[in-house]
């Protein structure tokens, strides 16, 4: 990351990455981010990494023809945004949707995490029109009404027609783990097309693996409640909490404790709460009320 400093300069823009101002954020962010989400990207042509990350980032918003704006801020000409936000040096990206700060990272990243970042962002939006949407649902249905085996069959069947459909590849992986075969979800992911290894849905299906598999070893709730109860400083005894709570499909009680642990030591076991956080964040669906509501309280903890 480079400090904050040198000579404005105008970047290129096309429809779905644009320019943008400190007068034009409102209209360009907040608004249309009640739409579709919207990616800022914090820039200064001076900046080394800004010159990397740039460029691999409008590739990745383009491959998703439309489902996601990405505005360019000069830091130089438009001062004023990046100081609410308490930029303070650059590359910097947020993400927001439905109005307010979702997700965002600092510095320049890898090309697959840049493509992994905007893909889960992506997600947030609508979903595109897709011919097998209908077998999707049904599938959908029958994992929500505890047909987990019919479940696998169906999405299995949608693979079979098409190979890259990396919804149904994620919805095998769930329907795996709602039959408590955690080794088959694994494999399943893992046998999943290169080429779409980096989609929201299969970025999910490992969230919700690894879940699985810290759920499993999970011990009871009263007990670890009792531990916190006793001493709130606690926060190996918080962490296992949350795991157990995840155990017993109770992902918001996991999300609250975590966000306590995370306000009480964010640094505490190399930031274990907020990569916790991160995961179920994953794990559920983009606009899970649990989802969206913990991203927005981690957000106001990490950048306010």
């Amino acid at each position: 990351m480079i400090e904050l400093g040198g000579t404005p300069k105008t970047a290129p823009a096309s429809e779905h990455i644009v320019d943008g101002t400190d007068a034009t954020f409102m209209q360009d962010v907040i608004e249309v981010s009640k739409t579709i989400p919207v990616i800022v990207d914090f820039w200064a042509p001076w900046c080394g990494p800004c010159k990397t990350l740039g460029p691999a980032i409008e590739a990745a918003v383009a491959k998703a023809d439309g489902r996601v704006k990405l505005v360019k801020i000069d830091v130089d000409a438009n001062p004023g945004i990046a100081g609410q936000l308490q930029v303070q040096s650059i590359p910097t990206v947020y993400a927001f949707f439905n109005g307010n700060p979702v997700d965002g990272f600092q510095g320049a990243l890898p090309p697959s995490e840049i493509n992994a970042f905007v893909d889960k962002i992506v997600a947030l939006g609508p979903e595109p029109d897709n011919g097998l949407d209908d077998a999707v649902a049904a599938a959908e249905e029958m994992l929500a009404n505890g047909e987990n085996a019919d479940a696998v069959e169906t999405f299995a069947a949608i693979l079979s027609e098409d190979g890259n459909h990396a919804v149904a590849y994620g919805g095998l992986v769930r329907a795996h783990l709602a039959l408590g075969e955690i080794d088959q979800a694994e494999a399943v992911l893992n046998g999943a097309p290169a080429e779409i290894s980096t989609h929201a849905a299969l970025e999910a299906a490992h969230a919700q693996i690894v879940l699985a598999r810290k759920a499993a070893g999970a011990g009871p709730v009263d007990e670890l409640r009792a531990k916190v109860e006793a001493n709130p400083d606690d926060h190996q005894a918080r962490l296992e909490l949350a795991n157990a709570l995840l155990a017993n499909d109770d992902a918001q009680g996991a999300v609250d404790q975590l966000l306590e642990l995370f306000r009480r030591d964010r640094e505490w076991n190399e930031g274990a709460a907020k990569t916790e956080l991160f995961t179920i964040f994953d794990a559920l669906p983009p606009k899970d009320p649990i989802v969206l509501n913990g991203r927005r309280k981690l957000s106001s903890m990490i950048f306010v």
